[in-house]
């Protein structure tokens, strides 16, 4: 027996099949000499790599099995999936890197921020009294973060450097 949702049987093996085919076929073509040197997602979980790991007092948490289970060494990271999000299937077809990090990640190196990060944060949603009914970060608190790794990038690469990457 095959589950059901608005008539399709989304668990088929054909409709799989289907899926599988079009995951393989989409790919990112840039045009030769147009390179994307870094990429930054604001957002909710669709996105999310891991900001509310423990960054805010919120159950909108995904630090446990069996998220990231499908990801190297099999561990959580705090993305809503058991795998990549879209976000990590964008930078790798730009060859910028095989994962986007959370830029509220303890983690992240000052080297991350010149390639990308991701400042969304699952929960978020459009209506910033859904984020404060969530306790996590909003739309507008997401652009505060920007203006933070704008600077940050700053201080990394200068001014002149800076402006290159946010205005090619």
């Amino acid at each position: 027996m095959h589950a059901v949702a608005g008539g399709l049987g989304l668990f088929s093996p054909k409709l799989r099949r289907l899926q599988m085919q079009s995951y393989a076929a989409a790919t990112v073509k840039l045009p030769k000499n147009v390179t994307v040197p870094a990429v930054i997602a604001f957002g909710d979980s669709i996105v999310d790599t891991g900001n509310n790991n423990e960054n805010f007092k919120t159950f909108a948490r995904c630090n446990f099995l069996p998220y990231g289970k499908d990801l190297k060494g099999g561990m959580p990271t705090g993305r809503y999936s058991n795998g990549k999000v879209p976000t990590d299937f964008i930078v790798e077809a730009f060859g910028i890197k095989e994962l986007l990090p959370a830029y509220l990640d303890p983690t992240l190196q000052p080297n991350d921020l010149l390639t990308g990060v991701v400042i969304a944060a699952g929960g978020a949603g459009y209506d910033p009294l859904t984020a404060k009914l969530a306790a996590v970060a909003s739309l507008s608190d997401q652009l505060k973060q920007f203006k933070e790794y704008i600077e940050k990038l700053k201080g990394i690469v200068g001014e002149e450097k800076r402006l290159e990457f946010l205005m090619p």
